[in-house]
């Protein structure tokens, strides 16, 4: 299993936003990664220098959010729907999407879903419950 670290992590998206300004080849998983840094050009100063990256803490604050997690769960559900884990995720990220009429948005909503799945597991001692995240997705997708 890939489990990468936090320094890792953030190495690898400091690396994907270089080599796409420079105009280099990226990798399959390094291209979603760069549309999605892409999507989030308020994160750019925070990915041009590795030193300071690995330096900082990303403290929690109003309007402001750790821009490794934020682009790591994008990546996350991105590869989820490509492969369908938990099955059911791409059905309910699209119908999601098509509700809010932007992918970028159904994914901010669904990071909702995530991150309260992975809370809840770490703070139970038990798997990820897959289950409640996509019908959390699809709550968000039925909403008024």
């Amino acid at each position: 299993m890939f489990n990468p670290s936090q320094a890792d992590v953030r190495r690898f998206f400091c690396a994907v936003y270089a080599k796409a300004l420079a105009g280099s080849a990226l990798e399959a998983i390094e291209v979603i990664a760069s549309q999605w840094i892409n999507e989030h050009p308020e994160y750019h100063a925070d990915f041009a220098d590795v030193d300071t990256a690995l330096a900082t803490m990303y403290e929690s604050e109003p309007g402001r959010t750790n821009p490794f997690l934020h682009l790591s769960m994008h990546l996350s559900i991105s590869e989820q729907c490509s492969i369908d884990q938990p099955r059911g995720i791409r059905q309910a990220v699209e119908l999601l999407t098509h509700r809010r009429n932007s992918l970028h948005d159904a994914h901010h909503d669904a990071m909702e879903c995530l991150g309260t799945m992975i809370w809840e597991s770490q703070r139970a001692g038990r798997p990820p419950d897959g289950n409640a995240y996509i019908a959390c997705v699809q709550r968000h997708a039925t909403r008024d």
